[in-house]
Parts: structure tokens; C-alpha cells; sequence
């Protein structure tokens, strides 16, 4: 997974579906209001199981809020700026990379039962993570210039010593240059929209209301 969307995004989706009432007793309810918008314990819940899906453990129900806080900052924007949603052949290739991220098919499959997220689940989680990392990268790209001794000094303190902590020859500057530079831009592009949403957040209104409706 692209750092810049497992540290800023740290996926999952804002989910504004209607409480779900069964034998007379409400299954689903409110985790949180956000100035107009609800955001639901399920869409809590489910960021959960795609958080375990992926890293084999998840975050408490108060930090998977506070992703879909953010979530929801990035989201309000785009939707304002009409940024248009992915593809679904992005949507494929983002499926093939994550797949890949695996030992085996067999390891994806045993999470995914583990974990206990569907294939709907992980396609809209992924469509949600290209949505919003793209609209963050295209507005903040722009303005990143990297600096010729940022590079070097990279090169220096991460690649040099990776390489030999692999028995490994390092590359040359040049030939690790370009993935130097999109490294930094990415550090960069994190901290703008994380300054950003921290700014955007102090704005808002928002209800936590996790403590009414429970665990």
C-alpha cells in the first residue's frame, strides 16, 4: 500500500446508510455527527475489519472515527471541486497490487475469512482510497518542489544504509534519484493534507457519540 494512503487515508468509507431495525431492536446507530452528516457504528465497524484484513489487528473504535473524520474532511472537498471518481481499471490494478502484498492467494484468502471483510467491502474500500489519494495528490503535487541536497541527504540516511543492512550494494544517487524524489514529494503531500485537515477539522462540528452507543 502506498505510504502516503495507509498514513493520511488509512482507508474506509463514510457510509450514510439509514439504522437497520431487526426483531425490534436497532443493530445499528450512530457513531458520530458531522456538521449535516452521520457517520454510523457499521462504517466504524468496517474500517475495522479491512484494517484487520490488511495488517492482521486493528485500531480501537476511537481511532477508526478519527479516520473517517479525515475522511470525511477530504471527501466534503472533492465533492465540492467535482473531482471525478476512479475507474474501475484503476479499481482493478489498486486490487492487483494489493493482492500481490500477500505471500499466497491461499494467505489473502485466509485473511479475508479472518477478518471476516467481503470482496463488496474491500472494492469500495479501494475505490474510497484512489478517490481521496488523488484528489490529495493532485492538490497538493503542485506546490512540492525538492530541494537537490534533500535528495542526497535521503540517499545518505535510507538508501545507503538499507542496501547494506542487505549485504547489498547501494545504487548510485543517480540511478535512486527518481525514487527519491517521489518519496519526498509523497513525506510532503502527507504532511500539507495532515496540517491541512488538522485546520479543516478545528472548523467543524463534530458529536462523538461512541460512548453512547457502545462497543
Amino acid at each position: 500500500m502506498p505510504r502516503v494512503v495507509r498514513h493520511v487515508l488509512l482507508i474506509g468509507l463514510l457510509m450514510a446508510a439509514p439504522a437497520v431495525v431487526c426483531a425490534q431492536e436497532v443493530v445499528d446507530r450512530l457513531a458520530a455527527r458531522v456538521e449535516a452528516d452521520i457517520i454510523l457504528l457499521s462504517d466504524v465497524r468496517a474500517l475495522g475489519r479491512y484494517q484487520l484484513f490488511l495488517d492482521g489487528k486493528s485500531e480501537s473504535d476511537a481511532q477508526l472515527l478519527d479516520r473517517l473524520i479525515d475522511q470525511w474532511v477530504v471527501r466534503s472537498e472533492a465533492s465540492v471541486a467535482r473531482f471525478p471518481q476512479p475507474s474501475e481499471e484503476e479499481i482493478d490494478r489498486s486490487l492487483a497490487r494489493l493482492k500481490r502484498s500477500f505471500s499466497s492467494t491461499e494467505e489473502f484468502e485466509a485473511r479475508k475469512r479472518q477478518s471476516g471483510v467481503t470482496d463488496e467491502e474491500i472494492h469500495r474500500m479501494l475505490k474510497s482510497q484512489l478517490y481521496l489519494s488523488n484528489y490529495l495528490d493532485t492538490r497538493f503535487r503542485p506546490t512540492i518542489q525538492v530541494a537537490d541536497k534533500d535528495v542526497e541527504e535521503f540517499y545518505q540516511a535510507r538508501v545507503v544504509p538499507r542496501a547494506e543492512s542487505r549485504g547489498q550494494s547501494p545504487p548510485t544517487l543517480d540511478a535512486a534519484r527518481e525514487f527519491i524524489q517521489e518519496a519526498l514529494v509523497q513525506r510532503a503531500i502527507n504532511d500539507q493534507a495532515e496540517r491541512w485537515m488538522k485546520e479543516s477539522r478545528s472548523r467543524l462540528r463534530v458529536q462523538s457519540l461512541l460512548d453512547e452507543s457502545g462497543k
